[in-house]
């Protein structure tokens, strides 16, 4: 398969369940602290959006993730880790006590901005992809060093109209990084 293809096909799936998402109730894909083991809400709480700023900026960060991974030319391997990631991001959330419902894509953007950034550094395609993938795993730390959300796992901006989850954002970066280290952990043990 053409390199980056698996990537932007992954990005346009979410996206495409992002829109779809519209059409339903939010609680019916929303992942929910009364249900924490159904499975499907791992993968459905991406459909689910707030506002139309939480669509709209969701659906730029996918479209930069996508452009990012075409122009990076990332392997079906590194679409492979930020499928596994997706609900890898979710299912944590049943140990964080305040939060009782969850919705929207940033969590997964989140795991897809970590792999994308350990391909990028660990599998260049240029040496300017050394140096991209290193700036954007420094800016997903830093942001959420900067989002503290082992101290406040919801943090409330009238700016978005609903308390974010910033902990979904480090569930997701986590899972994103422990996908892709094991992907890439595979390629090199020569497995794949």
């Amino acid at each position: 398969m053409k390199p980056g293809l698996a990537w932007t096909g992954l990005a346009a799936a979410l996206g495409l369940l992002a829109l779809a998402g519209l059409a339903l109730p939010p609680e019916s894909l929303a992942w929910r602290a009364d249900a924490p083991w159904a499975v499907w809400r791992w993968f459905s709480a991406a459909g689910v959006h707030r506002t139309p700023l939480h669509l709209g900026a969701n659906l730029a960060g996918l479209a930069l993730l996508a452009a990012l991974g075409r122009a990076a030319r990332l392997p079906g391997a590194a679409a492979l880790a930020w499928l596994v990631a997706w609900p890898l991001t979710h299912a944590p959330l049943m140990y964080v006590a305040p939060l009782h419902s969850y919705g929207g894509l940033s969590g997964v953007l989140h795991a897809g901005a970590a792999i994308a950034g350990l391909y990028m550094l660990c599998r260049p395609a240029t040496a300017r992809h050394r140096w991209v993938g290193l700036a954007l795993l420094a800016g997903v730390a830093l942001k959420l060093l900067l989002e503290t959300p082992w101290q406040t796992p919801l943090r409330t901006d009238a700016g978005w109209g609903f308390p974010v989850a910033v902990v979904a954002h480090a569930t997701g970066a986590l899972a994103g990084w422990l996908a892709g280290a094991v992907a890439l952990g595979v390629r090199r043990a020569g497995l794949s």
